[in-house]
């Protein structure tokens, strides 16, 4: 019983494209160099846009991901906030402590995902009406493939993007900001220039010289902080750099192959495909969850290590995939630890629960339980691989056992039909209490 080919699989419940991109990889490229045209839209703030909807919230500041105690204490993390907050220096990540403290009246709201992925899919059946090459990216991202609209001029392609803008309202009664360029990476970047509900264009290098090319190199996709560091130690802070240098100074840092291919993206020479969900396999599958509050409670930090597992595992089956090595984090919550990272193995490659956990919760629990008795608190837990095999091969020192594989297969099948948790562990229930937007987030 294998889950390949299966499409019920939710592998993009929460998770955001940009984790399955480290730059435009050789085989998300066409294979043909002609040009192209690429729309990107991004749904301005979409959980506060949706919230402020169905409440009548708007121009009033709203974060989404906090609440108040009973006392009045805010607890929580900023998943996102509106335009109102973000005006007030509220981010994505700050503590609703934080936030509060810029904007004592401040809206707190919690994520409700089942209305978010209602109103993605209307997005969604707006955008199949216009191009049928459309990539959900995200939630609230999209791309499309329209170079068929190329041959028909400037003005024909700026009228398109109005009409896409304006059929999303007639049907949600959300704005949205699009960017059309030549290269997917473009399109993402264009359409920051001109938000809250723009629509940009840059169709060729003539303009991306005058808009895009003065950004700075981390907001190209696969450039974050280290790699952004390292090229400012070599005097690359823009694309202008890296367009007027080349692409040997991305070669010596980050390799032959690799940095020529981020190189090529930061310059608007790829040319990505536009991906369908069955072209997605990232190469990691991580999970980290934020809990609502910390913990000194081995249990419960046991049992949010198992829903770690659970997560992480899911998707590798969906993906099928297997792995051997992992890496497991533990956040504290105090001034002087941000946490701790352990690595562990399994037997053999597997993506079932049951190996994974015996693996991790042998060497991770004594270290919580260590860590617990020195005085900290624990406020996190995060998981991923190290490395996805796809090739399934047998090994000659493990096997998984037939009966649990298919045991896990059939609960998968349960759960893609009736929801993720119809069928679920006891051991999760011993998870950390709380409100939290992080319960599944991957």
């Amino acid at each position: 019983m294998s889950p390949k080919g299966n499409t019920a699989y939710d592998l993009d419940r929460n998770v955001h494209r940009i984790t399955l991109y480290n730059t435009v990889a050789a085989d998300q490229q066409h294979v043909s160099r002609r040009d192209r045209l690429y729309l990107h839209l991004d749904m301005n703030c979409f959980y506060a846009q949706v919230e402020q909807q169905s409440y009548d919230l708007y121009g009033l500041p709203l974060v989404i991901g906090g609440w108040r105690k009973p006392d009045g204490t805010p607890r929580g993390i900023v998943a996102t906030s509106s335009y109102e907050a973000r005006q007030l220096g509220i981010k994505t990540g700050m503590s609703a402590l934080e936030a509060q403290q810029l904007c004592p009246s401040i809206i707190f709201l919690q994520v409700n995902y089942e209305k978010y992925r209602a109103i993605s899919r209307e997005v969604r059946a707006v955008l199949d009406d216009f191009s049928p090459d459309v990539e959900a990216y995200s939630m609230d991202e999209y791309f499309m493939d329209i170079t068929f609209k190329w041959k028909e001029g400037e003005e024909a392609v700026r009228r398109m993007g109005g009409e896409i803008k304006e059929a999303l309202y007639r049907r949600t009664r959300l704005v949205a900001s699009v960017g059309i360029s030549y290269s997917k990476t473009y399109a993402k970047l264009t359409s920051d220039l001109e938000k809250p509900d723009g629509l940009a264009l840059v169709l060729d290098e003539e303009e991306a010289a005058e808009r895009i090319w003065p950004l700075p190199l981390d907001e190209v996709w696969g450039i974050g902080r280290r790699r952004y560091e390292k090229l400012k130690s070599r005097g690359l802070q823009t694309i202008r750099d890296a367009v007027d240098r080349g692409a040997g100074p991305f070669q010596k840092l980050f390799g032959q192959y690799f940095g020529k291919m981020l190189h090529e993206t930061t310059v608007g020479k790829e040319r990505a495909r536009v991906l369908q969900n069955q072209d997605h396999v990232p190469k990691e599958v991580s999970y980290m969850h934020t809990f609502s509050d910390w913990t000194r409670d081995p249990e419960e930090v046991r049992g949010e290590i198992i829903k770690a597992i659970r997560q992480l595992c899911y998707r590798m089956r969906g993906y099928d995939r297997r792995s051997c090595k992992y890496v497991c984090y533990i956040r504290f919550q105090d001034v002087t630890w941000e946490g701790i990272n352990f690595a562990f193995n399994t037997d053999g490659y597997t993506n079932l629960d049951d190996y994974v956990a015996r693996a991790c919760l042998s060497k991770g629990m004594p270290l919580v339980r260590r860590f617990l008795g020195e005085g900290h608190t624990i406020r996190g837990v995060g998981l991923h691989t190290v490395d996805l095999d796809a090739t399934n091969q047998l090994e000659l020192f493990f096997s998984e056992d037939e009966k649990v594989r298919n045991l896990y297969y059939a609960q998968d099948k349960i759960n893609n039909r009736y929801g993720l948790d119809t069928i679920m562990q006891a051991s999760l229930k011993y998870d950390v209490p709380g409100q939290t937007h992080f319960l599944e987030r991957n």
